[in-house]
């Protein structure tokens, strides 16, 4: 009951992508249809909230809602007179938002794909386990690799790849895993934060404006602070012992491995570029390096061979022949999907008239930096995406120390609990009962402690 009335709190701060500078909102908050479109939503995001227990994706409830939203917001609009041409322009500019992100984000996700496919990550994992560190040696080289991974990957897939390897070296120990996950979460939702490749609400901060690309790293040293202080704190209940290895063949990374992630590289710097010296927007420069792998893709398929000898047949089929449209095909759809539904449900409530009322109550009544404090705090329990969008869409007026304020907040504030971020729901469903919601919660108080200290430093050095 008390989630539902914080969602039902947070739906009043979601105004939508058209802020009132560039659209006339229709301002029927107080309308039956207005409140309707709001318990839509509020239905919608119990469904992607519960996820974990009914296994329905999350993007399913949200396109949903998303659509019968826009329905309502369309028939409100002609009731009062609203010209189809000006709603279409709401639309459509809800429309460009999220397509400049999907095409970045697919880019991102296939490279992140096609480096799984050289085995880049499970090379890695053969590694670490081959080295036989000690429980509390794992523990601070786990939490630091997906602090940096998480920077240029998604959370969610830094913490599953490196998840992978506390299970394999943790198989005998239940208080490591839990306890290794649980960094994990801190490090992949700390190192997503400094970087504006790192995760979506960074990367719409960024395509939306608010800061250039190396302002984000301002936020270096307070997202080190975030990891470091609850891992600190950690640390001293972590098993002082050598766990048991199992005796397992080095994994080898396939050809064209290190090409690749050198064409990541070389994506991220034609992205950065395309914004700062030609102004067109990051996506762009994305799809260029997107065309980069893609040509190198026909390379690799061209030089296949099978058994030593070159194949007579380049475009077969072969599990072990490089694929680029099989590493688009197994993006992460379901997250793509599910921004789309929330892009355009916030959208339809935003257009309705909820932005106002946001900006009146949060940035305007309580000020920015304690509005910027108490969206971190929500992000625990609403997605961040969301919760991003709506501040993006108020467009309070703030300058870049609250900006990126805000960025850190809604990026580090879902650690605090397991089902705040991503990467704490997809490691509670591999951790075999190891780590739960509840083993999390007993170390937010030090999670907590570590949202302060960050938030502290970024004030200490940047304020």
């Amino acid at each position: 009951m008390l989630r539902a009335l914080l969602l039902l709190s947070t739906l009043f701060l979601l105004p939508g992508i058209a802020s009132a500078e560039e659209f006339d909102v229709l301002g029927l908050t107080g309308t039956h249809r207005g409140l309707y479109c709001v318990l839509i939503f509020i239905i919608s995001y119990a469904f992607v909230m519960t996820e974990e227990f009914t296994h329905l994706r999350k993007s399913k409830p949200v396109i949903l809602a998303a659509g019968i939203i826009w329905a309502h917001v369309a028939y409100m609009a002609a009731e009062n007179g609203v010209p189809v041409e000006h709603l279409h322009k709401v639309f459509e500019h809800d429309l460009r938002e999220y397509a400049e992100l999907f095409l970045f984000l697919l880019v991102a996700m296939t490279y992140i794909n096609a480096m799984a496919e050289r085995n880049v990550f499970e090379a890695l994992r053969s590694w670490l386990v081959s080295r036989k560190f000690g429980y509390r040696k794992l523990f601070w080289i786990t939490g630091v690799i997906t602090f940096f991974l998480s920077s240029v990957a998604d959370n969610l897939t830094s913490a599953l790849l490196v998840g992978a390897v506390v299970m394999a070296v943790g198989a005998n120990s239940p208080a490591f895993v839990s306890l290794g996950f649980v960094n994990l979460v801190s490090a992949a939702n700390a190192g997503g934060a400094f970087s504006p490749f790192g995760d979506i609400t960074t990367l719409m901060v960024w395509q939306g404006g608010k800061a250039e690309f190396f302002d984000f790293f301002m936020l270096f040293i307070p997202s080190v602070v975030n990891f470091v202080v609850p891992a600190v704190i950690m640390h001293f209940a972590i098993p002082d012992e050598t766990p048991s290895f199992p005796d397992e063949q080095q994994v080898e990374m396939k050809p064209g491995a290190l090409v690749v992630c050198g064409l990541f590289a070389l994506t991220i710097s034609i992205a950065v570029s395309f914004k700062q010296f030609l102004h067109l927007p990051p996506f762009m420069g994305m799809m260029v390096g997107l065309s980069l792998l893609m040509f190198y893709g026909y390379h690799l398929r061209m030089t296949f061979n099978i058994g030593g000898g070159h194949s007579d047949d380049p475009h077969g089929h072969h599990p072990d022949r490089f694929d680029i449209f099989r590493n688009v095909r197994d993006a992460e759809w379901d997250t793509l999907l599910f921004f789309f539904g929330v892009v355009f449900a916030v959208g339809g409530l935003g257009y309705i008239g909820y932005l106002e009322l946001a900006s009146k109550a949060m940035f305007d009544g309580l000020g920015p930096t304690t509005a910027n404090i108490l969206i971190g705090i929500l992000s625990a329990i609403v997605d961040n995406i969301p919760v991003m969008f709506a501040v993006l869409s108020m467009n309070p007026d703030m300058d870049l120390y609250q900006w990126m304020l805000v960025t850190l907040t809604a990026g580090v504030g879902g650690t605090m609990l397991s089902i705040g971020s991503a990467a704490g729901v997809a490691l509670m469903g591999t951790s075999k009962g190891m780590y739960t919601f509840f083993s999390h919660l007993k170390w937010t108080p030090a999670i907590a402690l570590g949202y302060a200290a960050s938030i502290l430093t970024h004030y200490w050095i940047n304020g």
